[in-house]
């Protein structure tokens, strides 16, 4: 039976944490103002939307031809999502390396095209198309619900990070342990939906 609760909680968290898109919002936001930074969240909401296409796309195709496929695709969805609680429950600063190529992080193409570079976003889509939609309902009408809910939570996650700037940084950093440790409850709690 299809956990709505568990659905949105999941979609909600996702969004929400700290991820190269939101963060690169938030850097936007303090560096160029919101205005100038606001194509740039458009094309990452966009930009999910297709990485969501493409789930959709492959797990049709997976369905189809590897019906028993859902016996494989649960427990290594609930896996992928008890690593995200962990990753989150820790919380270890990521190390930079190097400088890479620029890119003009303002710009609508942009926030479309790192989405398909994004590993959150990618195993994000694939997680939540395979144990949250179709074990439940393959139709259209409800792939196309899905696909416009995620476009409104990321465009919304991304303009509260471009809106907050370095506020919303300072807030999750004086809140950090107790936020991090609800959204890893959250996500635990997703994980094991999918087994009741």
């Amino acid at each position: 039976m299809f956990n709505l609760f568990a659905f949105v909680s999941y979609v909600f968290v996702s969004c929400m944490t700290p991820g190269p898109n939101n963060l690169m919002c938030m850097a936007n936001g303090t560096k160029y103002g919101f205005k100038k930074s606001l194509k740039f969240c458009f094309g990452v909401a966009t930009g999910f939307v297709l990485v969501l296409l493409c789930a959709i796309g492959c797990n049709v195709f997976l369905y189809r031809y590897i019906p028993n496929i859902l016996r494989v695709m649960t427990p290594l969805g609930a896996l992928y999502i008890l690593w995200l609680a962990w990753v989150i429950w820790r919380d270890k600063p990521k190390e930079k390396k190097g400088k890479g190529m620029r890119l003009d992080t303002t710009a609508f193409h942009a926030g479309v095209i790192l989405q398909f570079v994004n590993p959150k976003g990618l195993l994000y889509g694939m997680t939540l198309i395979t144990n949250f939609v179709f074990p439940y309902r393959r139709s259209v009408g409800v792939f196309a619900a899905v696909l416009a809910f995620n476009w409104l939570v990321v465009l919304f996650s991304n303009i509260c990070w471009l809106l907050f700037g370095s506020v919303f940084q300072r807030f999750f950093e004086r809140y950090k342990k107790p936020l991090n440790a609800v959204m890893a409850l959250l996500l635990v709690y997703c994980a094991v939906s999918l087994f009741i």
